[in-house]
């Protein structure tokens, strides 16, 4: 493995120098920068992190906080967002590390143990909770973090997210439009933050609309295929007013949907219109259900170059207005959303 003295022996430079071009100091010459940071990689050169923490008092390791599931190694979502951070923050010379709690393990704990071990210098969180403990922990400590969504009605700590809100009123608002006044939501688990924007969103539309607001068609939990299914069934199931169109929170549920109509002897959407919001999972395309699903689309890989973006700068003591970035969705309409049955939509009136 390559030494410092190794690479300001190939570039005819001091240690000292290839040094502080390694860690972006301001006083080393861009052009410098970038010949000793690609000397660097060419000849694989790894820096000690203590030794590193010792001179700059950073590690240059981040960390992400998981509990463990019984799928996890399947997990395409879990896959994804490691591969997508890890790439993200290797290219920014920092390296990126997982921890996985045991199962049931408390997770304050957790951080307590590796922010004491001193190795880290900060730390991405997913899937927070409108009241997240994990949030209120780490801004008590002082190490930088962020937050891959917002936390409360004024968040106070960097963060990425979407619009959550608004894509789900702009999907409900969509079927509503064309005469849908029984719209269902399966949403996913409460509690969460993403969760919560977007059942208001999608309360807000219903009564913009004066569509029926019905506690039962809206759905809570797990964000997969088998979840839409059941949940489907349950909705056309007993005596309760049965939904004209299906909300999905994502294109799992949607899919799961879409087997369960089928089931039932229902069709998309001469009976029921469905719509949902798309991640764009590689293995699963909205384009390619028959009908081809109308969606908002905001891509998950998209998050991944802000997130590490929003850490590195709060590491290195960035203003927080600087730290909190929306990213945008499309509204992409497709074939499977119709007139509700017997009503002449708004738009073709």
């Amino acid at each position: 493995m390559a030494t410092l003295k190794d690479i300001a022996r190939a570039l005819d430079l001091s240690i000292t120098q290839v040094s502080r071009a390694l860690n972006d100091h301001s006083d080393v010459s861009e052009d410098t920068r970038l010949r000793v940071k690609d000397a660097a990689q060419a000849m694989n050169y790894h820096p000690n992190a203590s030794a590193r923490k010792l001179v700059s008092g950073r590690s240059g390791m981040v960390g992400l906080v998981v509990p463990q599931h019984r799928d996890i190694g399947q997990d395409g979502i879990f896959l994804e967002v490691v591969a997508g951070l890890s790439a993200q923050f290797s290219g920014r010379g920092m390296q990126f590390v997982l921890h996985i709690m045991a199962e049931n393990e408390p997770a304050i704990p957790v951080y307590q143990k590796l922010i004491g071990k001193a190795l880290l210098d900060g730390f991405v969180l997913i899937d927070p909770q409108d009241q997240d403990p994990r949030i209120d922990f780490l801004a008590r400590t002082g190490i930088a973090f962020v937050v891959h969504g917002r936390s409360g009605k004024v968040p106070g700590h960097p963060y990425f997210d979407i619009e959550n809100e608004q894509l789900a009123y702009d999907l409900t608002a969509h079927v509503a439009a064309r005469g849908h006044r029984r719209i269902a939501f399966l949403n996913g688990t409460s509690g969460r933050c993403y969760v919560t924007r977007r059942e208001q969103g999608y309360h807000r539309a219903l009564r913009d609309s004066g569509a029926e607001d019905l506690p039962h068609l809206h759905l809570n939990g797990e964000m997969d295929e088998a979840t839409g299914l059941t949940a489907t069934i349950r909705l056309f199931s007993g005596d309760a007013p049965r939904p004209t169109a299906i909300l999905c929170g994502n294109v799992r549920l949607a899919r799961g949907v879409y087997q369960a109509l089928s089931a039932l002897n229902l069709t998309v959407p001469g009976d029921v219109s469905v719509v949902a919001h798309d991640d764009e999972l590689p293995s699963l395309r909205a384009s390619a259900f028959f009908p081809a699903l109308t969606v908002t689309k905001a891509p998950l890989r998209d998050s991944w170059e802000p997130l590490a973006d929003c850490l590195a700068g709060a590491i290195a003591g960035k203003p927080l207005a600087e730290l909190q970035r929306i990213g945008s969705f499309a509204f992409i309409e497709r074939n499977s959303v119709a007139d509700a049955p017997g009503i002449q939509s708004a738009s073709n009136r």
